[in-house]
């Protein structure tokens, strides 16, 4: 079993906002919030050629070449390559777009030249952790998940190629960058991955995670990265959930959340950013921000203490499963 690779700070910036996901971001918003995380003391970034047809990764480059690549880790994702086309294929969420379309490749080959062109796009020398990137039912038609993952999973396929790529140093650690469990459970039993981002899985409006998954993570060794802590926004008071119109009983759900909030005087966005780190195989939560004020408000709610009482009353309400952990009193960034 390999040495784990775990991110270097437990708040992270999810990239999807430097991509242009729901609405537009300038170039000068997404640098001046790479380096508002930065003075917030955040050294994980996480991006994705997918987030804009590059333009995330192109932005954390950008931003990010200066610093010490020592001090930092960064992740970013294969399972698309991008080709040239003008004047950029636009995708939802997403708004923006280099001037590139999206294919996808799963093999062992399309993860190298992937991984070589995100650094490109980056213009830096390395990334330490590479997931492979919506490789799930959510993402997929059923007849191509199970195509792309039997590629993926086998001779000359994704997976291989990245322990290949791992074994000679030039990442640190793979995983899954999906929304779903199933193809990290199908992963953990096919190959030896490191780590997963996994989004909107673990949160205070869902908790499955905690059946299998989790407990598998630690029999293996790995960990988790929380992605969509807020589940596309929708806890911190947006109207989307899982990058779709929220329904009826999701807003009920919020509304039976806030007014346990309410009465314990908490922030509910905030206790929403605490709750997954209080599980112990996860290392690290990485909401999305689009600009400054953005990134610094999420580098203040982790920090807000939340008391005990409220989780106590979330566990009483069935809010919360019984058993889910509780966040510790304090955070680290």
């Amino acid at each position: 079993m390999n040495q784990r690779y775990r991110p270097i700070t437990r708040l992270g910036l999810g990239g999807t906002g430097l991509g242009d996901m729901y609405h537009t971001t300038s170039d000068e918003a997404a640098h001046a919030t790479v380096d508002a995380a930065w003075q917030a003391g955040i050294r994980y970034f996480d991006t994705a050629p997918h987030y804009g047809a590059g333009l995330s990764e192109h932005r954390f480059g950008m931003a990010l070449r200066r610093r010490p690549r020592e001090e930092y880790t960064l992740s970013t994702k294969v399972g698309r390559i991008l080709v040239p086309h003008h004047p950029g294929e636009i995708a939802s969420p997403f708004v923006g777009a280099l001037p590139f379309r999206r294919v996808l490749d799963y093999t062992a080959d399309g993860v190298r030249r992937a991984v070589e062109d995100s650094l490109q796009r980056l213009a830096l020398g390395h990334v330490d952790i590479v997931y492979v990137h919506d490789l799930s039912r959510d993402a997929l038609p059923e007849a191509e998940f199970e195509h792309h993952f039997r590629i993926a999973a086998g001779r000359g396929g994704a997976f291989e190629g990245l322990v290949k790529l791992r074994e000679e140093g030039l990442i640190k650690g793979w995983g899954m960058g999906v929304n779903t469990i199933e193809p990290c459970m199908r992963a953990l039993q096919a190959s030896d991955p490191d780590v997963f981002l996994l989004a909107g899985r673990y949160t205070l409006m869902e908790t499955t995670p905690l059946e299998e998954f989790f407990p598998l993570c630690a029999e293996r060794g790995a960990s988790v990265v929380i992605g969509g802590p807020f589940n596309s926004g929708f806890l911190a008071g947006g109207d989307h959930y899982d990058y779709q119109p929220a329904k009826p009983e999701q807003h009920a759900q919020r509304e039976r959340l806030r007014r346990v909030a309410a009465r314990h005087n908490v922030d509910l966005a905030a206790a929403a950013l605490q709750f997954g780190l209080g599980h112990p195989v996860v290392s690290a939560t990485i909401p999305g921000a689009s600009s400054p004020e953005h990134l610094r408000r999420n580098a203040t709610l982790l920090h807000i203490e939340i008391p005990a009482v409220f989780w106590e009353e979330l566990l009483a309400e069935g809010l919360l499963p019984a058993g889910a952990p509780i966040p510790p009193r304090k955070t680290v960034v």
